[in-house]
């Protein structure tokens, strides 16, 4: 009984099925995805070489032609990431800054030291999952200035923000400020090292992923 569940039921000889022909895999995918890889880590590698002597953007606000050359490497980066979702859970961390035209970053960057005191990691933290969105500043070894923002992800790389509170902090006091403003930015590349945006100023960022996480 048992072999009926395996035999053809006809009595009538069954005619052998002949061999399927074997699957051909084509390597076209692979190839492709290999020289995106390639081309990413190129561009990537030129792009950090150009901001790498820049202090973060100071030494680049004197120089239009060095400018011109590191937005340039950006909009070559925003072509390899085009197609990509960049808002998702990946967008989530603690960022680096390595070098932006945000005059306003880059003015307190720049002036700290008029206050006795210099700028540490300026950093962009962000939490997709509670739609959050820390800007920090830090003044080691104690000091702090951060905005808080809500988020809301409002397409594949673009996300809206709204500053909430902002604050100034020191070793034994803290200094609430009002908040003001909102806009949005484009996280145009990300990948497991770098984020490359574009806000809606006009302005680009280049961070890196911290190798710690900020908190409160």
């Amino acid at each position: 009984m048992a072999a009926s569940l395996f035999l053809p039921t006809s009595s009538k000889p069954q005619n052998p099925v002949p061999n399927p022909p074997k699957p051909r895999y084509s390597s076209t995918a692979k190839i492709t995805c290999s020289s995106l890889t390639a081309r990413s880590q190129s561009a990537k590698h030129h792009l950090l070489s150009l901001i790498s002597d820049q202090e973060r953007g100071l030494s680049t606000q004197k120089d239009p032609a060095k400018r011109a050359s590191i937005i340039e490497a950006i909009d070559a980066m925003a072509v390899l990431g085009r197609d990509k979702v960049t808002t998702g859970d990946s967008l989530s961390a603690t960022w680096r800054l390595l070098w932006t035209t945000e005059k306003e970053q880059l003015f307190i960057v720049e002036n700290a030291r008029l206050f006795g005191t210099q700028a540490g990691d300026v950093l962009q933290v962000i939490d997709v999952e509670n739609r959050t969105l820390n800007n920090v500043i830090t003044f080691p070894p104690y000091g702090v200035f951060f905005v808080r923002s809500g988020i809301e992800i409002a397409s594949p790389q673009r996300v809206n923000f709204r500053f909430t509170s902002a604050i100034l902090r020191g070793k034994n006091w803290e200094v609430p400020l009002p908040p003001f403003g909102q806009g949005w930015f484009e996280s145009v590349y990300l990948d497991d090292e770098i984020r490359v945006v574009k806000d809606i100023r006009g302005d680009y960022l280049v961070v890196d992923r911290a190798p710690y996480s900020w908190k409160e």
